[in-house]
């Protein structure tokens, strides 16, 4: 069994990738100082080793105990509002917590790196898609920090033996379909999960920010790709390195999107319930469209989704956000 690394892992998106990784026959290690991420997330047995990115002394023990040639990175801070009001946060956790792990990973000979990045790199693309030859015009502490950590893997990999892929992801959504996990993050602000705690009582509304968009209704269009799709991408990624594949930044997405009416419509109709919508004035910075040019992670990776249907997304959600409630009750 091969040895992988992965930081955050026990938060929404790691802990997905985690599973599929140890279905796989890899032996996992998470590193996760589970500020936001839960210990019982991992649910396969793999190995958890509590600790922060900041503590270089645990991180360098870390990889010279276990000789990783594969590291998975997805611990950081992702509320782009927050990264507005606190940006050294994210330029700590995010950039320079990056950079402590490069190091580390340059000092033990680690070979391949797949790295969790975002749509946010991109800013407001003109037209609303984005491919990764768009200009990267980071519009908030979030997406520049993660930019910037783009640029440290560019430049590690090309002074030493290391390949990467960043992937940049669009709107994750859903939820394990057997419900074993899901989003748990307390205050989030995810549309399709905001709008199933409205549809379960837990919220008295659910607001709409902009109605006045150029599009087809209005509001906002949004590339929503499915949890287990992203995380799945991870391994096609992992083994595009592994077989040799060149260093690389691709968009995780599918390619077309769907508008805040139609995604709280969808809610409605899985759940049942009519709940509050409330319109609102638009958000600085929110773009009108935004949905990826999805060609190359199916030409390199040779992936393709196999969730990729919004009421399918949302009955996930619907089924997680319903166990979630029941537990926490």
């Amino acid at each position: 069994m091969k040895n992988v690394l992965v930081t955050g892992g026990c938060g929404y998106i790691g802990s997905h990738v985690v599973r599929q990784l140890a279905e796989a026959g890899y032996k996992v290690v998470v590193y996760d100082n589970l500020s936001t991420g839960f210990a019982d997330a991992l649910i396969n047995g793999e190995t958890l080793v509590q600790g922060d990115l900041a503590d270089t002394a645990s991180l360098d023990a870390l990889l010279a105990e276990f000789g990783f040639r594969t590291v998975l990175h997805f611990a950081a801070a992702i509320v782009a509002p927050e990264s507005v009001t606190d940006p050294l946060k994210y330029y700590a956790n995010n950039t320079r917590n990056t950079l402590n792990l490069l190091q580390a990973c340059v000092k033990h000979k680690v070979e391949r790196f797949v790295f969790s990045s975002t749509a946010a790199v991109y800013g407001m693309p003109a037209n609303g898609i984005a491919s990764e030859e768009s200009p990267t015009e980071p519009i908030n502490p979030y997406g520049t920090s993660k930019l910037m950590s783009e640029w440290m893997l560019r430049d590690t990999a090309a002074a030493h033996p290391m390949k990467y892929v960043a992937l940049r992801y669009f709107n994750v959504a859903g939820a394990d379909p057997q419900a074993r996990m899901g989003q748990r993050t307390p205050e989030a602000t995810h549309l399709i999960k905001v709008s199933c705690q409205a549809a379960l009582g837990m919220r008295d509304k659910v607001c709409i920010y902009g109605t006045d968009y150029q599009t087809h209704d209005g509001t906002g269009i949004r590339d929503y790709i499915h949890i287990e799709d992203l995380a799945s991408a991870h391994l096609y990624a992992l083994d595009y390195l592994e077989k040799g594949g060149e260093s690389t930044r691709i968009n995780v997405g599918y390619g077309c999107g769907s508008s805040v009416r139609e995604v709280v419509a969808m809610v409605k109709k899985v759940s049942g319930v009519d709940f509050t919508v409330v319109e609102s004035e638009r958000r600085p910075g929110d773009p009108a469209e935004l949905v990826a040019k999805a060609d190359n992670i199916r030409a390199v990776l040779g992936w393709s989704p196999k969730h990729a249907d919004l009421e399918t997304i949302v009955a996930d959600a619907w089924r997680w956000e319903s166990k979630l409630a029941r537990r926490n009750s």
